[in-house]
């Protein structure tokens, strides 16, 4: 792909500020990139996360413009991770949801969520029932412990911090990036098309976009990584529960990313006990090797929210192009804001984020 214009900077140095100066350079861009923190993305919501690539899971709280790009982003990813400098641990060995006697009601009324997504997005994989002698053989450390479960084929998901150093290393190997870290900057501090200066510039910070996007607000998540050399799975598994859906997200060498919380607030302090403990204790009812797995980290982060939840892309003025919103489903739908923005930077207009019903306004109200 090559792109009508020679220059751009780019703000913010997450995921999608680095996917974008990736595919940028990748196209014969020059492109400066910006990044307030340091090159370990420590700021960026993408660190903290399970990079879990669920369409048909995620439903139960996606609408199906979400589901569609999730879908599309599951065959992306692997066009995306090839000409990376480093290997980035992926997969797609599909979802398993799963859950106790005492919350069958919970999970009868998510099977129907589940399926009334499969009639609007068909071209999803049907979900399977299971019963315990199906989830032996997905898992064979759970099928004595559960009697009956869900399989969501084709679910992916990869190592989110894998991905994101190997996009450092690619970006580091390009001799069309130049990389700024701990320099904070904002769509002002540039006139992009004038003499000397970019001719775009894409500002994907963020919550640090918040005073010039001001309908954003943060939506605190938290996870545990834990270390867990008696856990086998291989795959990433939901546990349904009426308060707290648990997921588990299996990364290689026996590491676990465990979560559930989503919390109304951008607060960034960090993760309460009461938390801590729901999720450390849903994970022990779904495996007892957890007992003795070793805790690796607690991390909170907040997550990029507009009102209705949704991501998009906005041009706020000629030649600025603002990407955001990509709440909790961040890893499974950003190759499709990369796809309909460079389709926007290019043509103009992008049918991608028109089939995704995605908002592409142009105003700066907000």
């Amino acid at each position: 792909m090559s792109v009508p214009f020679q220059s751009t900077a780019i703000i913010g140095a997450g995921l999608m500020g680095r996917l974008m100066a990736v595919t940028l350079a990748q196209a014969g861009c020059k492109v400066s990139l910006y990044e307030a923190g340091s090159a370990d993305a420590e700021g960026a919501a993408a660190r903290v996360a399970a990079a879990m690539l669920a369409p048909l899971a995620e439903s139960a709280v996606a609408p199906v413009s979400v589901v569609r790009m999730g879908h599309y982003a599951l065959s992306r990813w692997p066009e995306l991770l090839a000409p990376l400098a480093q290997p980035v641990f992926f997969q797609r060995e599909g979802t398993l949801v799963l859950w106790h006697r005492q919350d069958a009601t919970e999970a009868a009324r998510l099977e129907r969520v589940l399926a009334h997504t499969a009639t609007q997005v068909p071209e999803l994989a049907p979900m399977q029932a299971l019963d315990s002698a199906g989830i032996a053989a997905l898992e064979p450390s759970l099928g004595q412990h559960f009697a009956k479960g869900l399989f969501l084929p084709g679910e992916g998901q990869l190592d989110n911090r894998a991905l994101l150093a190997s996009l450092l290393a690619t970006l580091q190997g390009n001799p069309n990036v130049t990389l700024h870290w701990q320099s904070p900057h904002v769509p002002a501090d540039f006139s992009p098309g004038a003499p000397g200066q970019p001719d775009w510039v894409i500002d994907c910070r963020g919550l640090g976009a918040r005073p010039q996007w001001r309908a954003l607000r943060g939506v605190r998540g938290e996870v545990i990584r834990v270390h867990a050399p008696e856990v086998t799975l291989r795959r990433p598994t939901r546990l349904v529960h009426p308060r707290y859906p648990l997921y588990i997200a299996p990364k290689p060498d026996h590491l676990f990313v465990i979560g559930a919380t989503e919390i109304e607030s951008d607060d960034m302090s960090p993760a309460s006990v009461r938390s801590t403990l729901e999720l450390l204790s849903a994970a022990y009812a779904v495996h007892s090797g957890f007992a003795e797995a070793r805790i690796v980290e607690i991390a909170t982060q907040c997550r990029p929210t507009l009102p209705d939840n949704l991501p998009a892309i906005r041009q706020p003025q000629p030649r600025v192009l603002q990407i955001n919103g990509l709440y909790r489903h961040g890893f499974m739908i950003a190759p499709a804001l990369l796809d309909a923005a460079m389709e926007l930077l290019t043509h103009g207009q992008s049918a991608l984020a028109q089939g995704f019903g995605m908002d592409t306004t142009t105003s700066d109200d907000a």
